[in-house]
């Protein structure tokens, strides 16, 4: 089997830094994202309709797509960059989706799912 493509949404957490903010070390893991070519996101403001009544700012965590094997080694150079940089620990939450029961377009997977959302609740 070809390597599955992989839809990822993934919160690296750099921790022992001695600093309330990490926004340097989370801007260092999108400098190794846009390298990679992979298709990613930081979340942002999501529509008003999905997931809260209202628009909000999240920074906690990115979306990321491709074959399998390059979205494990993106979050590992993430974490190799992080720790690079002057992090002692980093943990990360990730979840990972895969199907193969219909072609996905690349960079499509989490668009597509948004997207499929939205056209159920614009029927409401």
């Amino acid at each position: 089997m070809s390597d599955l493509y992989a839809v990822a949404d993934f919160c690296l957490i750099p921790m022992g830094t001695g600093e309330s903010s990490v926004a340097e070390y989370i801007a260092e893991c999108q400098r190794i994202l846009q390298k990679s070519g992979l298709t990613y996101k930081l979340h942002t403001n999501p529509p008003p309709k999905i997931l809260t009544p209202r628009p909000r700012r999240s920074g906690y965590g990115t979306n990321l797509e491709g074959p399998w094997s390059q979205v494990s080694q993106a979050i590992h150079d993430c974490h190799a960059a992080v720790h690079a940089k002057g992090a002692p620990r980093v943990a990360t939450d990730i979840r990972i989706g895969t199907r193969v029961d219909r072609d996905i377009t690349p960079g499509g997977g989490n668009d597509g799912k948004v997207k499929r959302v939205e056209e159920i609740l614009a029927r409401d």
